[in-house]
């Protein structure tokens, strides 16, 4: 079983940073394709950015290209999403997923393992 706990939300005003990480246990990490999603109140969970077990590939929403960045540590079992210039409309609780295949997928479904999530509120 994988585990997945998120970190590092909190409240920023905009144009201000976060980083937040999501801590992998209970299988290799190294294998494993992570993504970023969020969810906004009243709205369906979106997909943000994902990263390939090797880093090699990676992949981001148009809405945050060029203000977030995604990352990872493989030795700390650790992926790390750095948002920049934040914006209110990113206001959301933020997601960590994994799934084992490498494709890069956009679609929720296509994970097998979520965190609890971590709120990010950007003031205006």
């Amino acid at each position: 079983q994988v585990q997945l706990v998120e970190s590092g939300g909190g409240l920023v005003q905009a144009g201000g940073s976060l980083r937040l990480s999501c801590l992998v246990s209970g299988r290799t990490f190294s294998g494993y394709t992570m993504g970023w999603f969020r969810q906004a109140p009243g709205k369906e969970r979106e997909f943000v950015a994902a990263i390939s077990w090797s880093a090699g590939s990676i992949r981001y929403a148009d809405s945050v290209r060029g203000r977030f960045t995604i990352s990872r540590d493989n030795p700390k079992n650790t992926v790390y999403l750095q948002m920049n210039s934040l914006k209110p409309e990113d206001t959301a609780v933020y997601y960590c997923a994994a799934k084992r295949t490498a494709v890069l997928h956009t679609r929720s479904a296509a994970y097998e393992y979520w965190g609890q999530g971590t709120q990010v509120t950007v003031s205006s």
